[in-house]
């Protein structure tokens, strides 16, 4: 073979090469587009470009952004903060203080946190519908608070029911300093209302005696203050008795003492009592 045969013979074989490549590049992409481009590497992807919407009338109607505008992530995560050492008291102000805020004393469902004293001819104690329910005996039917109470600067406050018979249904006997007075509620026939006992005078008989007309089956709020100076209580926002301390000799009677130091009780009468809170005062 000469020299330009050769020649000839390897430029024939250069073409029928770059055809054959020329041929399988097309087949090549279609197949790729075929699979749905599995093998295109991620970089290859056109970015995707993020909505965001223009102040204007049709802001509304463009979609929101799928990621978060660095101010907008530094002011939530900065109040997330703040709440978060508020919580935990660090965060400058003053933190909300319960010390003087309501506090239940029966949970309308048991009677965790009382007792039922035997007075002898009690009637039976019980929970119904969210209240105290004290039967009528053939005397003195109450409950008495176990927990720990104030002495003074506080407020007591229950609801009361006359449910069956004619005499007081929600009497409370409470602390006042070292010594304990009672609240009576519709005693001596049902109207008689007054501190038991006032320089040895009971609530029909001292300076603190009024009369109400208790409705039965009715409930009627009751409201009891006790501040150095004063003996306070209310019947429906309106006030009763307002007696100062000073000077005075303030006590129970009999009946009550197992009342002490915080009870409920009613005479010969079915009462219910429900809504017992306390809650201590500020000085001054």
């Amino acid at each position: 073979m000469t020299e330009f045969q050769s020649n000839r013979v390897f430029t024939a074989m250069a073409i029928a090469l770059v055809a054959t490549l020329l041929l399988t590049l097309p087949s090549a992409s279609a197949a790729a587009e075929a699979d749905g481009g599995a093998s295109r590497s991620p970089s290859d992807a056109a970015p995707v470009p993020v909505a965001v919407a223009d102040d204007g009338a049709d802001a509304a109607s463009k979609p929101r952004p799928t990621t978060c505008r660095p101010k907008r992530c530094k002011a939530r995560d900065r109040v997330r903060s703040i709440l978060q050492r508020c919580r935990r008291g660090r965060c400058g102000k003053t933190a909300v203080d319960d010390t003087y805020a309501w506090k239940d004393l029966f949970d309308g469902k048991t009677l965790d946190g009382w007792k039922v004293p035997e007075f002898g001819g009690e009637g039976e104690v019980s929970v119904k519908d969210g209240a105290i329910v004290m039967e009528m005996g053939s005397a003195m039917t109450g409950v008495t608070y176990t927990g720990e109470l104030p002495t003074d600067n506080y407020e007591f406050a229950w609801e009361g029911a006359r449910l069956d018979g004619i005499d007081f249904f929600a009497a409370a006997t409470f602390p006042v300093g070292k010594e304990h007075c009672s609240f009576v509620t519709g005693g001596w026939g049902g109207m008689v209302v007054g501190l038991s006992c006032v320089n040895y005078y009971d609530a029909s008989d001292n300076e603190t005696t009024k009369f109400f007309d208790f409705k039965d089956k009715r409930w009627y709020k009751f409201r009891v203050r006790v501040t150095p100076a004063k003996i306070e209580v209310w019947i429906d926002d309106e006030q009763f008795v307002d007696v100062t301390r000073e000077g005075k000799t303030i006590g129970i009677r009999d009946e009550a003492d197992l009342c002490r130091p915080l009870g409920i009780g009613a005479w010969c009468t079915t009462g219910g009592v429900r809504a017992i809170r306390i809650r201590k005062l500020p000085p001054g």
